[in-house]
């Protein structure tokens, strides 16, 4: 009897929790601070990837506009160590998960500046690559994950429209060649695409709007 009078007890104490979480009254993670954002990216970021995050340097990606919790896996990633990047673990290892949070919605408010392609011999091959894939290979059309603007799908497939292609390259690199490692499915894909396949892609994305 003591021990059925502690169960209810406890389930009476327990009750207004259980009812509160059913409520949605679950806790919340603190809204970002878009201040403190902007003061971080200025003094970390900028230097590489501009004032308002549409970098002017091709090897640096443009962070403008990406979805922030996308931002927030890779600096958090850079930080372990998931994502393999020397002078991006420094970075990153020197934030918190709070800073990460406020300079990634800080930067993704900031509007994306549009890209250009280059390439015209390849635009139409990136174009069919990127829009329906190559059937016969198995690979998957880009579009498909990354939308048919390159806007991405919040928060697990990055926004892509405007990205410089040398940096969009480098990336299918390095998943290709297993430098890149915090993403399986990117990896499984480039591991199938040739060089000129990957150039022409990544130039098509750089047109994209």
């Amino acid at each position: 009897m003591k021990l059925l009078a502690s169960l209810l007890t406890a389930a009476a104490l327990a009750a207004p929790v259980f009812s509160a979480f059913a409520a949605g009254d679950a806790p919340k993670a603190a809204k970002p601070d878009l201040v403190k954002g902007e003061a971080s990216f200025t003094a970390v970021c900028a230097a590489c990837h501009a004032a308002d995050g549409n970098s002017a340097i091709a090897a640096n990606p443009k962070l403008s506009q990406q979805h922030p919790e996308y931002l927030v896996k890779q600096l958090q990633e850079f930080k372990s160590g998931k994502r393999n990047d020397p002078v991006m673990k420094g970075f990153a290892s020197t934030l918190s998960d709070e800073d990460m949070r406020n300079i990634a919605y800080w930067v993704a408010s900031k509007p994306a500046k549009p890209g250009f392609a280059k390439d015209k011999d390849l635009v139409a091959l990136g174009e069919r690559i990127y829009r329906g894939g190559i059937q016969d290979r198995n690979i998957a059309a880009c579009a498909g994950c990354h939308s048919p603007n390159g806007a991405g799908i919040p928060a697990q497939y990055p926004r892509l429209s405007g990205q410089h292609a040398d940096y969009t390259v480098l990336q299918l690199n390095k998943f290709r060649d297993g430098s890149r490692a915090n993403s399986t499915q990117m990896t499984q894909v480039a591991a199938k695409l040739n060089d000129k396949e990957i150039k022409a892609v990544a130039d098509y994305i750089a047109g994209l709007r």
